[in-house]
């Protein structure tokens, strides 16, 4: 396998996705996981005037400093809400899509969506709908849509499909060739079930990871051996299923994130470490990943 990680590593820190690759290079990483949040949140880059020009430009970039985009993430929103809103975020949605394959990407990540009060009948209907319409867009364009097991959030009036069998059974509802599965190793790690069983549930439907890691409690996107995430039973379930995709990090709160700290309004000094603690941190993720792979003999330059 071999090592990738997203262009939000380094979006905590201000920078954009062109910043975040140089930064993610310096670490030693040659595979690139595109996230297009920066640039929804922000209406720049692949949201801007002239998306194919700034395409071009990532894609000479590329070739200059001897890099490969591998793996996207679209925007992330509210795909199933029915309002003025929705309308507006299938287009974004469709453009990201169009971005990544523009990139040369095969798989980008598109979360489901998720609504108060509905059973999980209506979640799948509402769910189909919105896949089987940016699925048209995935085909004209040759690229995978992965859904995602979601983080467990237990919130009274909602369904989430955070488990193996939930997801698993989701892909099976929509049933479409280009619709596949990125397994989130953190949001698998607040569930009970061992990410080896897991896996087996899944297998072949699975076409790209985000490797993170937590405490088994909350969504921390935290680095490797941070957390609980039983690393070994994550590669064995890998091996076993035949997977050959990358081995993607998503652990771009690390340092944790602001937010997830008790706040402090008289004092706000120690807020956010300095951009080069986290470049250090991004050594470690890429020396960390390096080291996995290596002991079941499977990491590849």
């Amino acid at each position: 396998m071999k090592l990738a990680t997203t262009t939000g590593d380094f979006f905590a820190w201000g920078l954009d996705n062109k910043e975040s690759i140089l930064a993610i290079l310096e670490a030693g990483f040659r595979y690139i996981d595109y996230n297009f949040g920066y640039d929804f949140k922000n209406r720049t880059g692949f949201y801007g005037e002239n998306w194919q020009a700034f395409g071009d430009e990532l894609l000479e970039m590329s070739q200059k400093l001897n890099f490969k985009f591998v793996q996207a993430h679209a925007p992330m929103g509210y795909p199933i809400r029915e309002d003025e809103y929705r309308e507006q975020f299938i287009k974004d949605t469709k453009r990201s899509i169009e971005a990544a394959a523009y990139l040369g990407i095969p798989n980008i990540v598109v979360h489901a969506g998720h609504l108060n009060g509905i059973s999980k009948e209506e979640n799948f209907q509402k769910n189909k709908i919105f896949y089987l319409d940016i699925l048209k867009t995935a085909e004209k364009c040759g690229i995978n849509i992965l859904t995602e097991n979601f983080n467990k959030m237990c919130i009274e009036g909602y369904y989430w499909s955070d488990s193996a069998a939930d997801i698993n059974e989701l892909v099976d509802y929509i049933n479409h060739p280009l619709l596949k599965v990125c397994w989130d190793t953190g949001h698998a790690n607040q569930q009970p079930l061992p990410q080896y069983d897991a896996l087996k549930i899944l297998g072949n439907k699975v076409a790209a990871l985000h490797v993170q890691d937590n405490m088994g409690v909350t969504d921390d996107h935290t680095l490797p051996f941070m957390g609980t995430l039983n690393i070994d039973s994550l590669m064995r379930g890998l091996i076993d299923i035949g997977y050959n995709g990358y081995f993607t990090f998503e652990a771009d709160s690390a340092p944790l994130n602001v937010a997830r700290r008790s706040p402090d309004k008289d004092t706000l000094r120690c807020t956010r470490l300095p951009l080069e603690f986290r470049k250090t941190l991004e050594k470690f993720l890429y020396d960390a990943g390096k080291y996995i792979l290596s002991e079941y003999n499977c990491f590849e330059e």
